[in-house]
Parts: structure tokens; C-alpha cells; sequence
């Protein structure tokens, strides 16, 4: 059927796909013919057959065909929505506002809605949304100042980059500065500078659009030139640091003149502003004066002082020489008048006193001398403000010690000179460069005020100061360390006092930290002890509170060792070690003199090893926070765990001594002092003493149960601290002790001995306080001392104390006192009535 559509003609109508064979024609012929044989029909009918088999078989693999090619093309179909939002191209709006779709209306009644709807543009009131930016933007009104003369700077920047291509940009005026003056008079300041000017449109264009930035337009144009590069010292992108005048101004007057324009004046009362030339002419040569008419309750910033520290503060280190107008006193030597003259020539010779050859030397000296006086007067002049540079810009190879004492003297205002200082560049995430100084001492209230927020890391953005009101620039236990980051990529809020991303302080924190360990690492051998002395908590604080460092930060410990007077390091302690010796010894106490004498570290010093002594509070929560050093672990000798023997011999020992005395230490335990400790074994770290009080691994040991103790916010029923302290305690014997070998006989002779148990209370209640303890029931010690005593001394145990009455000899030694005796006492009460 030729009439049909093609296949194709029907894919490229978008219809249901027909196949060829879907309507098929069907041929009839007679399949009987008489001039065909028999033969001849059969071969004719199996033909037909083959042939209608092969047609139909064609069919249906056409017929899968199309199908296959419907389902491709409906996938890719879908596919293809389905990548829509992901997609990037010029239609990728259109497709946006396409899928917002509201209930009830699909994508065609949307597009047809925004097409019919009236088109509008946001209104605001400008006076209202003025005051609004103004107050909400800024928390301090002292900022005005800073971003006045960031702009001048800036303005001052881009004459700086024309001049480098046209020799013709300085040709009015050479000078780059910004000058400051204040009218107490008529309560205005006017800051001065010699930057680019503004044109009669620039001032349309830059002051009377809100947010419309000309350094960043400026530096746009900038962007495929050659200065690209120097462009990026300029500070101002958000376009409203000029209006922060208006937090301390009514009115604000830009006189400015540009090399391409003349000279104008714009006004502005925060409402509305006006543009017009300068009647007075050509006066500025180039650049921009800003005279602010000051609100009354912000007349202090016509003083100068309040300029200096807010100059000092914030724009010490711009590129640019910023002065003040301000007023000195002196003295100076006057003429003096012939009528003064002449009085003092009549003075001197009515002096009767004066020899004849004094007169004639003075008079010689008088011709030779001009005659003056000394009269004090007040003169003006210009005064540098930003003498200090900026020496973190400046290669460290190109700067010597005494500029990096000097500056570190003019940003802490110490007197000392710093123990070590570093200065480096970080690139990386974020570019930032910086100088830290570690000082010589640290204020005395430091730890009174730890973990609170501190000004000791300054931040700069180009030069300009942003902040030091950081908590997170460095960690609490280098809140000490001083110094400034400069960085010209950190993205800060408008009014340019916070930074926005906390990701960025992370990478800059870990970063001071990491210069900050090496910079100790590398203090001179001569400030090394006076260095540990002023910050060896801190570095300790450290130790327990930053698990990054804490590697790092062991290498700098150092402790008092019976090894030497002096302090060593955990490497120094390593170097010495013993053979075979698998941990770093350490005794925590009050003083190397209490530390000395504990029973814990006798057997230890006898056998060589050595012992680090801790004897600050700090020292034993830094050393439970260290894993290890080195590969060493650490081992409390007032804790269970020390076996200073570990050999197979040894071991033998050992297990000899502690099956020959079971009786003994199973009588403690469970007799004697079952409920006073949790066990009773043979000690290996015992040499003089006959027993001690040994802590569990993770217990509390004598020192910690006297710092936990004394801390000033402990509660009473604190059930954490209850718990650690009513902990029961491992009591060691020592098997080589006479007093523990008579008691060992006693036992075994006869267990229910009274004696012998009241021995063993006493003897464990000495051990308590020579292990460092405190006795709970002091008053049933002190009763079985004295016990103790009476049997030493022979008195009688129920023997009871006389009362006053019945002293013998009180009468006898009454009547025996003498008559003259008795009128002495008489004549001193008298005297004393």
C-alpha cells in the first residue's frame, strides 16, 4: 500500500510509531494450475510458504525495532529533565523560573501570570535607610577615623599607580600624605590628603550611591594591567566607610579636586547632599579635604590625644605619613628691652657685695654675649603620628634584631625585649603574613583571667587594624604570646570589625600555633631556664588541653630529677634509661625535699633508676594526658604497676616471696584490715620502709587527693570526687622488713593475736601518712599511739587521768610558799589594780 507513511515520515511527525508490515497485503492466486505437473505445484507451495514465514519474521523484528528506538529516545527524554537543575547554560534562569511553580498553576499559567503582572522597583526612604546603615553597621563610634583615612589612603594608592604611567599625575603637587586638623573652635576636623581627587561625577557617582565603591571599580579597570598586583594594597570594597562620618558628624563638607576636573564642593546632612564649584578656585592643587561639623557628644575627638591613640590604633602601619596639626611648648630665648635693661644696670650697681674684678669680667662677658631671656611659647606645627612601619611587609633576611625590638616595644608598650621572635609567610587556604614575639614576662594576673577573651594578637587587613578582640586566634595556653597577622583575602563583615568565615581563624590559629612550639623549640640556651621558669604551665596547660600538639609540645617539658639539681627534658630523661627499662619513672609531691623521702621511690634510687620529681599541682594532670614519650610509657611510682625486675629470675623471686608470705598478706586482707584496704601484697618498690599505701591504675594518688581537696569550688557530697576518695587502697609490705617479719611470726603462731592486730592498724595508718595520705579518724591514732606509749613507759592501760583536786602536794606545796613570797604577790596586784 503505497499511500501509507513512511517509517520516517511518521517518526518525524512525533505519532506512534508504525512498523511496514503492520497493514499487509495479502496476493491471492490459485494454487492449482492445469500446466503445472504435480511436482511443480508442490515446489510452488513451499515457496510460498518460506515466503510468507520470512515475511512475517521481518515484521516482528522491525516491529522491535521501533519499539527499542521509542524507548531510547523516551529515556534520553527523561535523562534529560532530570539533568536540568544541573545543568549550566544560557537557559538555566528561564528553567529556574519555570519550575517555581505555586498550587494550582502549572509552568504555562506561571509565565503567562509574570508576563501580564505591572513590573515595580523597591522604594526607601534614604534619610531613614541612611540611619539605619550608619547605626547598625558600626558598634564603636571611634571607627569613623579609620575608615576616613583608609580612604585617603586608598585615594593617595591609585595617584601612586597612575603616576607610574603618566610621569604628569604628580606634576600639582609630589607630596602623599594625610593631614589632620581640628577646629575646637567651630567643632570641626578636617582630614586632608593629596590621593586622586574626585570629579564633579565622581562625586554623584561614589558619594551619592550607597554602596557603590570607587576602589573597587578603580581596581576592576586595574584588572588587566600590569599594576594588578599593587592595586591590591587598596583597603575599601564595600562603598560605605565614608558615611561612618556621619556617626560623630551633622554634617559632613568634601572640598576635593581631580587633575581631570576642577575643584568642588559637596555637602551632605545625611538627607540629601548638593555638588557645586569651588568659588575660592584651584586651593587644594589635588586631593580631598573632609571638614566633619562633630555632633556635640562627640567634641572629644577634636582632641588630641583621642586623635593619636585612634591614629596609633588603627592606622599606625599605612603606607602613607599621617600628621596632626598640634601645638608644642619651649623655650626660647627673647631680646630683652632697653628699659629691662637698664633696670637690671641699676641693680647691679647698687650691689655693694660685688669686688671691683667680678664687675669688669661680667661687663667683658656681658658685650660678648647677645642679651636674651628665656620665655616659654607655645608653638604649632606638624607632628608624624605613623612613625612605626610595617616590618612583617618586609623580608625577614632585610631586618635586623634591634627594628624587630623595636617594634615589638611600640605595639606592647613593654620595656623588655622579647625572649624569641618569628616571622613568616602562610600560603596556602588563606595568604596572610606575620610576626609573633614570645615576651619576657607574663602579667601577673594571667591565670586569674584564663580562657577569657585577650588583645594580644593584632589582625590587620592590608595594613589596616580590623580587631584583637579574639577568643579563638590562639588557644588559651599562649594567650601570651604577642605579635600581628596581616592578610589581604580574609573576608570581613561591611563595617570591616569581624571577620565572616570562622574556617579561616581555624587555619590561621593552627598555623600561629605550629610557628609559635618552633619558635620556643629554638630559644637561646642563655633565656632557656628563665624561659621555662615565667611559662612552664603554660606549656603544661597545653600538654593536657591540645591533643594536636601534644607530641610537640612534651618535646619542651622539663621536671627536677634525681638525677641532677637542675631540670631535664623527657628526651634527656630517655638518653639516660636503663637497659631493658620500659617506662619513665615520675613522684608527684609538694617539694623535691617530700618527693625525696617518699618510701615509693627508694628501691628505685638504690637499684639507679632514675625519677623525674613533679611538684607543681599542674604536674600530675599533664603527665596523665601523655601516653607516651618516645615510645615510653609513663609509671606513677605511687600507683600499682612498678616491677623493677622483669627477668625470669626475677619473676621466681618473686612468686617465692609472695607464697612464703600468704599467711601474712591474706591475714591483712582479710582479718586485720579487711575494712580498711583493698588488698595486701609483696612490694618490689619498698626498701627502708615496712609498708606503704599504693593507688589503683586509674585511682587517685596522695598528691591528687590533696590538690582535689584544697581547690576552692569543691562541694561538700560531690559524689564524683566522694567516690575517687573513699577508694580503698592496695597496702605493700616490704618481706626484708624486721617489723614485717616479727608480725609474719606472730601470725603464724597465733592469727587471733589482739596485739598483733592493733600493730597492724598502727602500721597501716603510718603507712598512710608517709604514702602522703590523710588519716580519716585522727583521734583513734593519736589513742593508739599513746597506747602504745604506756606500754612502752610501763603506765597501765586503764590507769585514769587525776583531776585538778586531786593532785598530791597541792596543800603542802601551798602552805610551804613564804610570807615574803605571799607580799610580793600582794605588791603586784596592787601595782596592777
Amino acid at each position: 500500500n503505497q499511500s501509507e507513511p513512511s517509517h520516517k515520515e511518521q517518526n518525524k511527525n512525533h505519532r506512534t510509531p508504525i512498523g511496514p508490515l503492520d497493514r499487509v497485503v495479502v496476493y491471492y492466486w490459485p494454487l492449482a494450475h492445469p500446466c503445472l505437473s504435480a511436482e511443480a505445484e508442490r515446489r510452488m507451495k513451499r515457496k510460498l510458504v518460506l515466503i510468507i514465514l520470512s515475511l512475517c519474521l521481518l515484521a516482528e523484528l522491525c516491529r522491535a525495532d521501533d519499539e527499542e528506538d521509542t524507548i531510547t529516545e523516551t529515556a534520553e527524554k527523561d535523562l534529560g529533565s532530570s539533568r536540568e537543575a544541573s545543568r549550566t547554560d544560557d537557559e538555566v534562569v528561564q528553567r529556574e523560573e519555570e519550575a517555581i511553580k505555586l498550587d494550582g498553576l502549572n509552568v504555562a499559567q506561571m509565565k503567562e501570570l509574570r508576563d501580564k503582572a505591572d513590573k515595580f522597583t523597591f522604594q526607601a526612604e534614604v534619610n531613614r535607610m541612611m540611619k539605619l546603615i550608619i547605626n547598625s553597621l558600626y558598634r564603636n563610634k571611634e571607627i569613623f577615623l579609620r575608615e576616613l583615612i583608609s580612604n585617603a589612603s586608598d585615594a593617595l594608592d591609585k595617584i601612586r599607580l597612575l603616576s607610574l604611567t603618566d610621569p604628569n599625575a604628580l606634576s600639582a603637587t609630589p607630596e602623599l600624605s594625610v593631614r589632620i586638623k581640628a577646629d575646637k573652635d567651630g567643632h570641626v576636623l578636617h582630614i586632608t590628603d593629596t590621593g586622586i581627587g574626585m570629579t564633579k561625577q565622581d562625586l554623584i557617582n561614589n558619594l551619592g550611591t550607597i554602596a557603590k565603591s570607587g576602589t573597587s571599580e578603580f581596581i576592576s579597570k586595574l584588572s588587566n594591567s600590569e599594576n594588578q598586583q599593587e592595586a591590591s594594597d587598596m583597603i575599601g570594597q564595600f562603598g560605605v566607610g565614608f558615611y561612618s562620618a556621619f556617626l560623630v558628624a551633622d554634617r559632613v563638607i568634601v572640598t576635593t579636586k581631580h587633575n581631570d576636573d576642577k575643584q568642588y564642593v559637596w555637602e551632605s546632612d545625611a538627607s540629601s547632599f548638593s555638588v557645586v564649584e569651588d568659588p575660592r578656585g584651584d586651593t587644594l592643587k589635588r586631593g580631598t579635604t573632609i571638614s566633619l561639623f562633630l555632633k556635640e557628644e562627640a567634641y572629644d575627638f577634636l582632641e588630641t590625644d583621642t586623635i593619636k591613640n585612634l591614629v596609633k590604633k588603627y592606622s599606625q602601619f599605612i603606607n602613607f605619613n599621617i600628621y596632626l596639626w598640634n601645638s608644642k611648648s619651649e623655650m626660647i630665648d627673647e631680646p630683652i628691652d632697653e628699659e629691662e635693661e637698664k633696670k637690671d644696670e641699676d641693680v647691679e650697681k647698687k650691689s655693694e657685695e660685688d669686688d671691683e674684678e667680678t664687675k669688669i669680667e661680667e661687663e667683658k662677658e656681658e658685650e660678648e654675649k647677645p642679651k636674651t631671656k628665656k620665655v616659654e611659647k607655645t608653638t604649632w606645627d606638624w607632628e608624624l603620628l605613623n612613625d612605626s612601619k610595617p616590618i612583617w611587609t618586609r623580608k625577614p633576611n632585610e631586618i635586623t634584631d634591634d627594628e624587630y625590638n623595636e617594634f615589638y616595644k611600640s605595639i606592647t608598650k613593654d620595656h623588655q625585649e622579647p625572649f624569641a621572635k618569628t616571622h613568616f609567610i602562610a600560603e596556602g587556604e588563606v595568604t596572610f603574613k606575620s610576626v609573633l614575639f614570645l615576651p619576657k614576662a607574663q602579667p601577673s594576673e594571667a591565670f586569674n583571667k584564663y580562657g577569657r577573651k585577650t588583645d594580644n594578637i593584632k589582625l590587620y587587613v592590608r595594613r589596616v587594624f580590623i580587631t584583637d578582640d579574639f577568643q579563638d586566634m590562639m588557644p588559651n595556653y599562649l594567650s601570651f604570646v604577642r605579635g600581628v597577622v596581616d592578610s589581604d583575602d580574609l573576608p570581613l563583615n561591611v563595617s570591616r570589625e569581624t571577620l565572616q568565615q570562622h574556617k579561616l581563624l581555624k587555619v590561621i590559629k593552627k598555623k600561629l600555633v605550629r610557628k609559635t612550639l618552633d619558635m620556643m623549640k629554638k630559644i637561646d640556651k642563655k633565656d632557656a631556664d628563665a624561659f621555662w621558669k615565667e611559662y612552664s604551665t603554660n606549656i603544661k596547660l597545653g600538654v593536657i588541653e591540645d591533643t594536636a600538639n601534644r607530641t610537640r609540645l612534651a618535646k619542651l617539658l622539663k621536671f627536677s630529677s634525681s638525677h641532677s639539681k637542675d631540670i631535664t627534658s623527657l628526651a634527656e630523661y630517655v638518653s639516660r634509661m636503663k637497659d631493658k627499662q620500659e617506662n619513665i619513672y615520675y613522684m608527684a609531691g609538694t617539694s623535691r625535699e617530700e618527693v625525696e623521702k617518699s618510701p615509693f621511690v627508694e628501691n628505685l634510687l638504690k637499684k639507679g633508676f632514675e625519677v623525674l620529681y613533679l611538684t607543681e599541682p599542674v604536674d600530675e594532670y599533664c603527665m596523665g594526658s601523655l601516653p607516651e614519650f618516645e615510645g615510653k610509657k609513663f609509671q606513677n611510682v605511687a600507683k600499682e604497676g612498678v616491677s623493677l625486675d622483669e627477668t625470669e629470675k626475677g619473676k621466681e623471686k618473686r612468686e617465692v616471696l609472695t607464697k612464703h608470705f600468704e599467711p601474712l598478706t591474706k591475714w591483712l586482707q582479710e582479718d586485720a584490715l579487711k575494712d580498711l584496704i583493698l588488698k595486701a601484697e609483696i612490694s618490689d618498690r619498698l626498701s627502708n620502709s615496712p609498708c606503704a599505701l599504693v593507688a589503683s591504675k586509674f585511682g587517685w594518688s596522695a598528691n591528687m587527693e590533696r590538690i582535689i581537696q584544697s581547690q576552692t569550688h569543691t562541694k561538700t557530697g560531690d559524689v564524683q570526687r566522694d567516690y575517687y576518695l573513699s577508694q580503698k587502697k592496695t597496702l605493700e609490705i616490704n618481706p626484708r622488713h624486721p617489723l614485717i617479719k616479727e608480725m609474719f611470726k606472730r601470725v603464724n603462731e597465733d592469727p587471733s593475736d589482739e596485739s598483733a592486730k592493733n600493730m597492724a592498724v598502727v602500721m597501716f595508718e603510718t603507712a598512710t601518712l608517709r604514702s602522703g595520705y590523710s588519716l580519716k579518724d585522727t583521734a583513734a591514732f593519736a589513742e593508739r599511739v599513746e597506747a602504745m606509749m604506756r606500754t612502752t613507759l610501763g603506765v597501765p592501760l586503764d590507769e585514769k587521768i587525776v583531776d585538778d583536786d586531786e593532785i598530791e602536794g597541792d596543800d603542802e606545796m601551798a602552805g610551804d610558799e613564804s610570807p615574803e613570797l605571799k607580799e610580793e604577790d600582794e605588791d603586784e596586784a596592787h601595782d596592777e589594780l
